[in-house]
């Protein structure tokens, strides 16, 4: 309030002359950061083109080494085959040798007995007798030599068979060779297309650092949830980059940074404040037995009554402000979320887009189903109940991801189990105020919280397909389109909008400051989350219930047990050390 007098007022000199100075001290700081970030950043850019020319060389060296093998074994194998060749011709020539020796003492001897010349004893086997000359010389040498030609030709077959079988086989080794081969050249164009990816989408990180997707969950969470749901699981896609070494000997770094998280800490806060304003302002806008007094200062009976086809058309309303305003937001926080989109409707992913639109199927439901709570209960207590989803993401990771939570997480569940019962507890005993449905407002708290935890697992799946403001925006024009479908299907009288003609005017009023809470909660959180980090942001959010209920309280008088108030204590605390391990886990990993 006080630089707001400042800037306001115009006629005193010396009020100006602060205010010129102060821009002027920012001005400097500005261009200060300015320098040291771009300087840092030439850096990194430097260092990464020298990795990346050592890479290029490393693969033209295993190309090469690659090269140099597949020569040596096409030699090794070619001689093998040349020497085995050789083997079998010398085997054959033996065999072929011993045969036709073992044939031509066999038809000596007999000619020699045919001519009764024959000799005493039998022909040992490797001497060649010379026997005389029979009457029928010619005819048994035409029947030795035909007997010569079948043996031999029967050799070649058999040899013909063989190398038949050894070319075949030859030709399967080299057929599985060159399939190797280009195996090892589809992996090593894998390797080199993977490699420039990741240097491109570094350098891209480089240039634009605050356009990173460090906090792709909890960042698409934030912004499209209300009632600020801040826990959540961490998965492989979305940790966090490592930041780029710094100097030792860099205290004004040090100051800046520690400037920043400050600063982000407050804006998260500030984000928390508006979400749970927003809540508040949710439950004057429905209306109840009795009108509620605003401040103390005036009586404001609501616009609509609780109901399900109420709460479908409070959606839209607020949707119809967030479409309107939400592209030039998005633009703002992130140029290329245009590009971002039309990439994704150009891929035909099926997979990325049944997470997509069933995450926002499943937020749709939480929304209409938290808003039907908040119109039935009080808003604290509908916010606590709504936090039965960490328990319900916890086991739902568990399953999918394997995630099994630690002692921590078992002890946080146990908390928020307690503290539900504690919170909700006081709701049964007695009435709602504002003549609610205490059961009805209850149940679909619970369910709410239920399916926001659907629409948390499956952003987890999706997580770093995406960047968290495209994502966001589809999630809004997908819930947007919802709203509409199910307002134009004809519903029964129980789950149709009910609306006097009269309430229309103060109906849009109240859909224009929903739709600009939402809006403005969106803007603080996504420039909390990039000074102080998602983990810190999570943090502030476990904050939402107690600041709704207290909220509740300063605006429209709303009170709450004391037993309601130590089971949203409980709620708070358990989610916060949800929180808080996350914030430890990478700190004992690392040490």
């Amino acid at each position: 309030m006080a630089q707001r007098n400042v800037y306001s007022s115009k006629d005193e000199p010396e009020d100006t002359q602060s205010a010129e100075e102060v821009l002027h001290s920012v001005m400097q700081e500005l261009d200060a950061l300015h320098q040291n970030v771009k300087g840092q950043l030439n850096q990194d850019i430097t260092r990464l083109q020298t990795e990346k020319n050592h890479l290029i060389e490393d693969i033209e060296d295993l190309r090469e080494q690659y090269r140099k093998l597949q020569s040596q074994q096409m030699e090794s194998l070619s001689g093998r085959y040349i020497q085995q060749q050789q083997l079998w011709l010398k085997q054959l020539a033996q065999v072929l040798a011993h045969n036709l020796q073992d044939l031509l003492v066999q038809r000596f001897n007999e000619l020699s007995a045919n001519s009764g010349n024959s000799l005493s004893s039998p022909i040992p086997s490797g001497e060649f007798p010379i026997p005389l000359p029979p009457s029928n010389y010619d005819e048994r040498a035409s029947q030795l030599l035909a007997a010569l030609d079948e043996r031999i030709d029967r050799s070649f077959q058999m040899l013909e068979q063989d190398l038949t079988s050894y070319e075949s086989e030859l030709s399967v080794r080299l057929n599985n060779m060159k399939t190797l081969e280009l195996q090892g050249e589809e992996l090593l164009q894998n390797l080199v297309n993977r490699i420039r990816e990741e240097l491109e989408s570094e350098e891209e990180y480089l240039e634009n650092p605050f356009d990173a997707q460090d906090s792709y969950v909890e960042e698409s969470t934030n912004s499209l949830n209300s009632v600020r749901p801040q826990f959540l699981q961490p998965t492989p896609a979305a940790t966090p980059r490592e930041p780029a070494p710094q100097p030792s000997s860099a205290p004004a770094a040090t100051v800046k940074a520690s400037s920043q998280v400050q600063t982000g800490l407050v804006l998260a806060l500030s984000s928390a404040v508006v979400l749970s304003l927003f809540n508040v302002c949710l439950r004057i806008l429905i209306k109840s037995k009795n009108p509620r007094m605003v401040f103390g200062l005036f009586e404001f009976p609501g616009v609509v009554t609780p109901g399900f086809g109420n709460s479908l058309l409070i959606l839209l309303m607020r949707l119809i402000v967030v479409m309107a305003l939400m592209p030039i937001l998005a633009t703002f926080l992130y140029p290329s979320v245009w590009k971002d989109i039309r990439r994704l409707f150009e891929s035909g992913d099926r997979a990325l887009w049944s997470k997509v639109l069933g995450s926002a199927f499943f937020l749709f439901l939480s929304q209409v189903l938290i808003y039907l709570a908040i119109g039935n209960i009080p808003a604290g207590i509908a916010i606590t109940i709504f936090f039965i989803y960490p328990i319900v993401t916890v086991l739902g990771s568990w399953i999918l991801f394997g995630s099994r939570p630690s002692k921590v997480g078992f002890f946080a569940i146990v908390g928020i189990t307690a503290g539900l019962i504690l919170a909700g507890w006081p709701s049964f005993a007695a009435p709602a105020p504002g003549g609610g449905n205490v059961g009805v407002g209850v149940a679909a708290a619970l369910a709410s919280g239920i399916t926001f935890a659907g629409y948390v697992l499956l952003t987890q799946m999706a997580a770093g397909k995406l960047h968290p403001i495209p994502f966001s925006l589809v999630n809004f024009g997908a819930i947007f389109v919802f709203s509409s479908l199910s307002l134009w299907v004809p519903l029964s009288d129980n789950f149709a909008p009910k609306i006097d003609p009269n309430v229309w005017p103060g109906l849009i009023v109240g859909g224009v400051v929903l739709g600009v809470l939402t809006l403005f909660s969106y803007l603080l959180n996504n420039f909390a989350i990039r000074f102080a980090g998602a983990a810190l942001a999570s943090v502030i959010g476990t904050l939402g219930p107690a600041m709704t209920a207290l909220f509740g309280f300063l605006i429209i008088n709303e009170k709450l047990q004391p037993v309601a108030i130590l089971g949203m204590a409980v709620v708070t605390l358990s989610v916060a050390a949800m929180s808080v391990e996350r914030i430890m886990a990478p700190q004992k990993k690392a040490s």
